[in-house]
């Protein structure tokens, strides 16, 4: 169970690690990166970013390249909370793939309904 002091910092973390990423990939153009969510461990000295890239395609070479840069993020982010909080948590960069998976459901519910009911037919 999460406490309200570990939401809080969570919702801070998020909040400024967003606008680092809407910084840094400003310069990069058709490249979105968003936080989705960020999770803190009990003792606050691990922070657990998910992030959401569009495009798809070029996430996997983006979160690595976030990743080799993750003490560069940190820094920028302790700047940022330094006023908050005393120590900055170490920073864990995971991609977060659940729009992805509910554009496959949609993609699945939206096709052809009448492949489905002859499929379902020659199941019987």
């Amino acid at each position: 169970m999460e406490g309200k002091r570990q939401a809080k910092i969570a919702r801070l973390i998020q909040k400024e690690l967003s606008e680092i990423f809407r910084r840094q990939t400003a310069a990069m153009g058709n490249v979105l990166v968003s936080v989705s969510e960020v999770r803190v461990s009990p003792d606050l000295s691990i922070a657990k970013a998910y992030l959401s890239i569009f495009p798809s395609e070029k996430s996997q070479a983006i979160l690595a390249n976030i990743k080799t840069q993750s003490k560069t993020v940190r820094y920028e982010l302790a700047q940022a909370v330094k006023q908050t909080l005393r120590k900055c948590p170490d920073l864990q960069f995971y991609l977060d793939d659940s729009l992805d998976y509910i554009d496959n459901i949609d993609r699945l519910l939206a096709s052809d309904p009448a492949k489905r009911e002859d499929k379902a037919a020659e199941a019987e």
